[in-house]
């Protein structure tokens, strides 16, 4: 039995279990402890030495973040020593940090600068050594050496959650950096681009490629149509950074910010979302029906991180995907086919932009077997729902002058199965939800496969489908697919269906979204989805009337010679080069 222990924190008495960290025990009563490199049960290494506190009685100062209390302590956490030695090791990582702040993407909300500001260092006598960037900045994924604190936590987030040791040490001494592994580049190595990474970094060392000026180019073209798509998740984070509380950030206020930025179409990835249900429920049930030809399980293939993963690590695999494009791609291909017809608007002057909550789609939208409409890229811009908010405050669009307004018409309905595709098990159930319609013409009641919800790494569930007993798994975040798979590999397991997801939570935690330091927001985020479900009037993705009409007037029905065309994808054949993703083609 764990016992309990007391101990004295400024004067104040603590109970705390045995076993808990200074920081922690600090937590507990309301003292936070200024932190560069710590995360909980990730990075507690105490590398950045920010957390130092004093112990009465303890020549040397400690770390908070990995130091246990014991019974009796007295500790300071703003003693005139802990703040004499937290200045200058602050100084000292400033001396090896680019502090251009002006002009980097994390000004405002750097952890770095906040610690900075807090201690009150305005001036320091340390000469700036910070290491010089050669970075390829065509690639999605940028990493800026001159801005990097040495924390590692890319390293330990990289290796710890998503299972990939990405990110190493390189170079000895004074000149010890974070770098690729092996002194490779990182198109040599087997990044997923899941992002995770950057939403991890607590300065601007990483982030993603900002793609704003094809955009602005083409709003200065007037012979340029614009047509924006709006991922599910984004609607769950795009006001978080720019004042607008989470009952005020309306998805009709998202699409007054991009008319007031001169879109001149604005319609939701829902509708794809729905179109991709109806493709890969039928395929899974194609499958079904002649299980002998078929490997199994059956995985999802909507996330391109996950796509990249199984690529690298399990080649022989990837037939075992579902040839179903993304909702992204899908929408790109619709966008210049059928609702380039249905507006009347000539193809080849569409602009076709997607804001997404991922930096993987930056490198999807290039792969050669993705672009099937004939007319240039079927997605020519990708955006990550961070870029967008960089939109949104560099027109100076103040959150007071923004007013619902509807998506355009026809493809900007959505259901309730396609929201909940940006949580992880959201793919799963909406898949289950239609079809269960197809196989047996009759609706089931739509919460019937909420098992799969939840921010578990590995769930799993069984459900009778029309007398056949499936059983499903779901997986977020990389490091817990790689389990499952091995799982499934050595047989300890057997799945009908698998969905995959590399963002911890799913897209709502995607590598593209807002961030602040030490939150976490996919479950809260889920929670917003799974709400918006809820009350949604259209909860099954064949209910869709855009959908509808598509299979009517356009496509014939799910898995037709044209769908198949447009909406499905040689995966096998897929180009892993992310310098391919670059807009200067």
């Amino acid at each position: 039995m764990v016992k309990n222990i007391k101990l004295m924190i400024n004067g104040q008495e603590v109970t705390v279990k045995e076993g808990t960290t200074i920081m922690d025990a600090a937590k507990k009563v309301g003292i936070d402890i200024p932190h560069l490199c710590y995360l909980k049960e990730i990075n507690e290494i105490g590398a950045c030495r920010v957390c130092l506190v004093e112990i009465v009685g303890m020549k040397k100062l400690v770390t908070a973040c990995n130091t246990l209390c014991q019974e009796g302590m007295e500790i300071l956490t703003s003693s005139p020593r802990v703040r004499r030695m937290r200045r200058i090791n602050v100084e000292l990582i400033l001396s090896d940090h680019n502090t251009n702040c002006a002009s980097c993407i994390r000004s405002g909300n750097c952890t770095l600068q906040t610690i900075a500001n807090d201690i009150g260092i305005i001036a320091s006598d340390y000469q700036n050594i910070a290491e010089k960037s050669r970075w390829d900045t065509k690639l999605p994924l940028i990493r800026d050496a001159s801005k990097c604190v040495k924390c590692m936590r890319c390293v330990q987030v990289c290796e710890k959650i998503q299972g990939l040791s990405i990110w190493n040490l390189v170079g000895s001494g004074y000149r010890t950096s974070i770098g690729v592994k092996d002194n490779k580049s990182i198109n040599e190595v087997d990044c997923a681009l899941c992002g995770q990474c950057v939403t991890h970094c607590p300065v601007g060392a990483l982030r993603e490629r900002d793609d704003r000026i094809p955009l602005n180019e083409a709003l200065d073209n007037p012979e340029i149509i614009t047509m924006v798509q709006i991922a599910p998740a984004v609607r769950t984070a795009w006001g978080e950074q720019i004042g607008l509380k989470d009952k005020d950030a309306t998805l009709g206020k998202l699409v007054c910010a991009l008319k007031k930025i001169g879109i001149d179409y604005v319609f939701d990835t829902n509708y794809s979302a729905d179109l991709t249900i109806m493709e890969e429920g039928s395929e899974f049930l194609e499958r079904l029906a002649n299980r002998n030809r078929h490997k199994w399980p059956m995985y999802t293939s909507c996330c391109p991180g996950w796509v990249r993963f199984m690529k690298t690590q399990h080649k022989d695999m990837v037939g075992d995907l579902s040839t179903a494009k993304s909702p992204q791609q899908m929408f790109g291909a619709m966008s210049k086919t059928y609702i380039a017809h249905k507006l009347g608007i000539d193809p080849d002057k569409i602009f076709s932009i997607s804001i997404m909550p991922c930096i993987a789609k930056k490198y999807e939208r290039n792969v050669a077997q993705v672009n099937s409409a004939e007319h240039g890229h079927d997605v020519d811009l990708v955006l990550t729902t961070r870029e967008l908010v960089r939109m949104i405050k560099a027109d100076s669009i103040k959150p007071q002058d923004l007013v619902d307004m509807p998506f355009d018409d026809i493809f900007g309905e959505s259901t309730g199965a396609a929201v909940i595709f940006g949580a992880t098990g959201g793919v799963m159930e909406a898949a289950l939800r239609s079809a269960y319609f197809l196989v047996t013409g009759q609706n089931p009641e739509p919460d019937s496969f909420k098992e799969v919800r939840g921010m578990d790494g590995w769930k799993e569930a069984k459900f009778n489908l029309a007398g056949t007993e499936l059983k499903v798994a779901v997986a977020s975040g990389l490091g817990n697919a790689r389990k499952l798979v091995d799982a499934v590999n050595s047989g300890k397991v057997a799945y009908d269906f698998v969905e995959i997801m590399a963002c911890p939570g799913g897209c709502v935690g995607g590598g593209g979204q807002p961030f602040r330091d030490g939150e976490e927001k996919a479950a809260e985020r889920a929670k917003k989805l799974y709400g918006l479900d809820k009350v949604n009037n259209l909860r099954f993705s064949h209910e869709n009337p855009a959908v509808q009409l598509t299979y009517k007037e356009f496509l014939g029905k799910p898995l037709s010679n044209r769908a198949h065309e447009l909406l499905h994808t040689d995966l096998q054949s897929w180009d892993l080069d992310m310098l391919q993703s670059t807009y200067d083609e």
